[in-house]
């Protein structure tokens, strides 16, 4: 797994590339917490395009991050999904929560 972010006019964009599963999550929600911790972004898009696979461990990794955001005021939002990751969206509802964007 790799996390990649950069920061642009106040939006935090996040590239995940690989596997979010049980064996990625712990280093995946490391590393999102340290990204998260610098106060110089109003909101975050996740790019999901680089991501093959995601299991129930990586929704939680997602919705982890997610509650720590709101209780910042910080929104998430979902831009280009893979179709493994869409599907995963849209079954569970997390774009409910993390809107998807184009």
């Amino acid at each position: 797994m790799q996390v990649k972010s950069r920061v642009h006019n106040g939006v935090l964009y996040v590239l995940l590339c690989g596997e979010l599963d049980e064996h990625s999550a712990s280093y995946t929600r490391i590393t999102l917490d340290e990204i998260f911790d610098k106060p110089d972004f109003k909101k975050i898009i996740f790019d999901l395009s680089g991501l093959s696979f995601m299991d129930s461990t990586g929704i939680g990794v997602l919705i982890g991050r997610y509650k720590k955001m709101k209780d910042k005021d910080i929104p998430i939002f979902i831009t280009n999904p893979s179709s493994h990751a869409e599907k995963i969206f849209k079954m569970t509802g997390l774009y409910e929560i993390m809107p998807k964007i184009v």
